[in-house]
């Protein structure tokens, strides 16, 4: 069993940042890949970015050139840098931990509010 918890969202103006962060607990040693997505109204959800353990990083074409994922194994820490946010970005944002790269688990966190106002 995997625990994450998501923090750092919130209310941002366009052109501007936010910081993710999501740390995991439990079965970590069995956590291959990290990986954040998001959930808009209406919308489903979709894969932002992810980062294997040993770095192999990817991004969603709307990610590429403003968000930067990062993780520390050795504390079990995975977050998202995102730069030049557009209200577009508004969104839910979940933490995913997976053996799978190609796959996300059925482990989430309980996700944490980013908002870009115009």
């Amino acid at each position: 069993q995997v625990r994450l918890a998501e923090s750092g969202g919130g209310l941002a103006q366009a052109g501007g940042s936010l910081r993710l962060s999501c740390v995991a607990s439990g079965s970590t040693l069995s956590i291959n890949v990290l990986g954040w997505y998001r959930q808009a109204p209406g919308k489903e959800r979709e894969v932002v970015a992810r980062i294997r353990r040993l770095g192999t990083v990817s991004y969603a074409d709307s990610a590429k050139g403003r968000f930067t994922i990062s993780r520390d194994n050795a504390k079990n820490t995975v977050s998202l840098q995102m730069n030049s946010l557009k209200p577009e970005d508004t969104a839910l944002y979940y933490c995913n931990a997976a053996a799978n790269w190609y796959v996300p688990s059925n482990y989430w966190g309980q996700g944490t509010q980013v908002t870009v106002s115009s």
